[in-house]
Formats: C-alpha cells, structure tokens, sequence
C-alpha cells in the first residue's frame, strides 16, 4: 500500500507514522513518496518517485492530509484504478473517508479488507490557442477559468453542445463534477449534487448578466468558455493544482472523463448524512418515517 501524507503538518506525519507501523506489523509492505520519507523517518518502507508508478500494482493509496492532499494523491493513481481512502486532518474534507479519530479502526478495516470502492466522474479538459490544441489536462473536483487580472472583468461566451449560450462579463466560471459540487462550485453558489448523479455544473462566478444562474447539463455533453478577444488575460485552473495561461481567444472545452478516479469506502454512509455532518446542519425536530407499534397493527413515528 502506498501512503501519502502531508508532511507540512506535524499531525499527518504522526499519522502517517502510525498507519505505517501497523500496516508493516500486519505484514504489508509500505510504500512512501520519496520526497516524503526524509519527513515520515520509517524504516523497512519503499520510498518511490511521485509518478504514477508509485501507485502501479497497490492495494490501496492511504492519504492523511485534507482534500488538496488527496487532490495531489488522485493525479498519482487515476491512470493505475488504486483506490485512495484519505483519512482527514484538514477541515471540511469531504473527499475524505475518515476522521483522525477514527484512525485505529480505520487501519484495521484496511488490513482486514472491509471496504468498498466507488468511481467518481472525472472530467477531461483541452485548451485550443490559435486553432491548435495548446494543453490536456483533467479534474476531479472542477476546472475554472478566472480572469487573471483582478481589475477588470473577463468576458467570456459559454456554449453547450456546440451552441452558444450566452456572454458573461465576469470573474470566471467554474466547471464542475457531482464530486466538485461541495468545493469550489459551491462556494459560487452552485447546487450540492449528489455523487451518484451523473452530470457537468457550469456555474459562473459574480457575473454581470441577468441570465447568470448555475447550470446541470447532461455528462455526455461538451462545454466550452471562449475567451473574447478583446478581454484581459485569464488563467484556467483545474482542482486548485494544474494551471494553464489564457490568452485572449483562447478556447476551454469541457467534456466527461475518459478514465474516473476511485475511491475507498469503508461505510455506506448515505451522502444526506454526509452533508448533515459535514456542514453540521440543524435536523432536530425530523421524525423520519412511520414505524408499526410493536404488538399491533397501528403506527408510530421515531422521536
């Protein structure tokens, strides 16, 4: 198994450590990145370059961090299928699986192979300059254009399926997945969608239009957001960690991913009480469904 961890945090290295040394005792062999084994001082592991290959024929990619460190873990292990499982020590963490309290039990459903994987949508993205296809890349979570300089608006036309849908003056506009609805197309004001949901978000970000509401469109279709010429400069984005420079005219498109990334489940939490949990919502006063009274044929409600 392959473990990643951010090393920044004095916490995720104690974790770190702790995952290692029961899974070793466990008698599973342990791979660590190589930029991170000075930081984990483990001994008996494997320390791997951070290339895919370190995740080639794993198990599974434990990562101890928040979302932007299973964000980095996921560029290591799409094109293998490893399933990661992050165990959160950042904040909200809604990619992540586990608590830090949770830890223990956590090592020991991993060691004892009780868990399920589940495949998250991805998304592929092209930018064309001139005509030509000038950079691929991918997200998880969503890919954003942003106007790159913060005085002026950028002015953007998106199109759906090959028809233009309308002229934004604004500050950018994020694509997402059901996966990125809680992340950055949230915080624009998108809808939460749930993973099971197939479909793409478009949602711009302060726009100047009265037609500037957040979109769910169908995952077979193609989005693009042209860059008009006349525009400053923008930057395009993806998961908070690619980025590629816009110059006016250049063109985004937007479509499903070819390959999905997947993740480990060690619970069959609904996503309802993932939300409930997560964003500690108020549900006091819910009575749930009607139950029979026990030794009859009437009804009762849960309290």
């Amino acid at each position: 198994m392959l473990v990643v961890a951010h090393t920044g945090r004095p916490e995720a290295v104690r974790s770190a450590q702790l995952v290692i040394e029961r899974l070793s005792k466990a008698g599973i062999t342990v791979r660590v990145l190589d930029e991170e084994a000075p930081e984990l001082h483990c001994a008996g592991v494997q320390a791997l370059p951070g290339t895919a290959a370190a995740a080639q024929d794993a198990e599974l990619v434990i990562v101890l961090g928040g979302d932007g460190t299973i964000l980095r873990a996921a560029d290591l292990v799409r094109m293998s299928g490893t399933p990661l499982l992050g165990v959160n020590l950042g904040h909200v963490g809604f990619l992540a699986e586990a608590e830090r309290d949770d830890l223990t039990s956590t090592v020991e459903r991993v060691v004892e192979r009780r868990y399920h994987v589940e495949e998250r949508m991805t998304i592929d993205v092209t930018v064309h300059r001139n005509g030509t296809v000038a950079a691929t890349t991918w997200a998880l979570n969503e890919a954003t254009v942003e106007k790159a300089e913060r005085e002026r608006m950028l002015e953007v036309v998106v199109e759906v399926d090959g028809r233009p849908l309308s002229h934004w003056g604004c500050d950018g506009v994020v694509c997402a997945t059901p996966t990125g609805s809680t992340a950055y197309a949230f915080s624009a004001g998108g809808p939460v969608v749930w993973p099971q949901v197939e479909a793409m978000l478009v949602v711009p970000i302060s726009a100047h239009a009265l037609f500037a509401r957040p979109l769910v469109v169908s995952p077979r279709s193609a989005v693009a957001v042209e860059v008009l010429p006349d525009t400053p400069r923008a930057v395009l984005w993806c998961d908070g960690r690619r980025t590629v420079g816009l110059p006016p005219g250049a063109r985004v498109e937007v479509r499903r991913g070819a390959v999905p990334v997947r993740l480990a489940r060690l619970h069959q939490t609904p996503f309802t009480d993932r939300l409930v949990t997560k964003f500690g919502l108020p549900v006091t006063g819910w009575r749930g469904r009607a139950l029979p009274e026990e030794g009859g044929g009437g009804r009762r409600q849960r309290r």
